[in-house]
């Protein structure tokens, strides 16, 4: 019987408290330590998984030499202090996205990875969402034809974070999934957005993006929305297909759908007709497997064989690329 991977967890707070639960359940990983600064956390979660030790001092963690890897899911901007020091203490790494603040960050936490030879995985969760894996396997096989454009809208009301605005917070999802779809990062980007609650984090924002081939993308995003949505529509030349993370009976919906040229002979633009094409609607049968745990078992499998995870740091730093031009044109905006 293979060894279990020891793992040390840093982050207790909104999502951390699901890491742990996921790994500890892993039939490869084993949670030895878990990391929060504020003590109420920990008094909360360790009666749930007896035998783990606590500490409030990150750097217990980090630099343990008992521990195979470690789990952050601290605030955005701690991000880039722990993981290095995890890696150069000779850890494998999941940390919770977006990977950093700035794209100089991410890029040496990359490199770091590399030199080290450590595994380094963000926890980018949509790329391991069934629906959105189905909606890579039509893409792929061209199922919608030529695409156009892809729309996506993730609001509701609250939570409000501090450290971070709502692009990084929701859209680093979004972002996530299309630079994962066609496989690009964007090439032309613009965003508006406001700070309605607090002083320099905005709590809506819209964003639009150009990929590759003049594929167009847009992305709502808000805290300040009386509905929780999250949905991605896909338009393509011969069909358009539909995403609803919310939806218990058609996460995907594959529309035959389309807008083409009149066929018949016409001898002027008068006689022109564009013509709607109004078909049949195909909801796939899609498993449903919770994504937190496909992501863990993902990271174990690297960890053990040393490949390279879906979502490694060369493809978080593209995110933060992208989540920093974003950021720079809104700081402008707020000037």
């Amino acid at each position: 019987m293979a060894k279990k991977k020891r793992i040390g967890f840093i982050g207790c707070g909104q999502w951390g408290p699901n890491h742990i639960r996921t790994f500890f359940f892993n039939p490869g990983t084993q949670v030895v330590r878990i990391c929060d600064t504020n003590p109420a956390r920990l008094k909360a979660i360790q009666p749930l998984y007896p035998g783990v030790q606590s500490t409030r001092d990150w750097r217990e963690i980090t630099r343990a030499k008992d521990l195979d890897a470690v789990v952050v899911a601290t605030p955005v901007s701690s991000h880039f202090e722990i993981a290095s020091d995890a890696l150069e203490h000779g850890k494998d790494v999941l940390c919770e996205k977006p990977l950093t603040l700035k794209t100089f960050e991410a890029e040496a936490l990359t490199q770091l990875a590399d030199r080290r030879k450590r595994i380094l995985m963000v926890g980018h969760v949509f790329l391991f969402n069934q629906g959105i894996l189905k909606l890579k396997e039509l893409l792929d096989q061209k199922t919608v034809g030529r695409n156009y454009y892809f729309h996506a809208k993730r609001t509701n009301l609250g939570p409000v974070r501090r450290d971070a605005n709502a692009v990084y917070d929701l859209a680093s999802h979004d972002i996530s999934i299309f630079n994962f779809l066609m496989g690009a990062e964007p090439t032309v980007l613009s965003a508006v957005g406001k700070c309605y609650l607090q002083k320099g984090v905005e709590d809506v924002s819209f964003v639009s993006l150009e990929y590759p081939g003049g594929v167009l993308a847009h992305v709502h995003v808000s805290w300040l929305d009386p509905l929780k949505v999250r949905q991605i529509t896909v338009v393509g030349s011969e069909k358009m297909i539909t995403w609803d993370d919310l939806s218990q009976t058609a996460a995907v919906g594959i529309y035959s759908k389309r807008v083409q040229a009149d066929e018949k002979f016409y001898r002027d633009f008068g006689e022109f007709n564009l013509l709607v094409k109004d078909g049949e609607v195909l909801i796939p049968s899609i498993k449903h497997v919770e994504p937190l745990k496909q992501q863990a078992d993902h990271f174990v499998e690297c960890i053990v064989k040393r490949r390279r995870p879906v979502s490694d740091g060369r493809f978080a730093a593209g995110v933060v690329r992208t989540l920093e031009t974003i950021e720079g044109l809104l700081d402008a905006s707020r000037r």
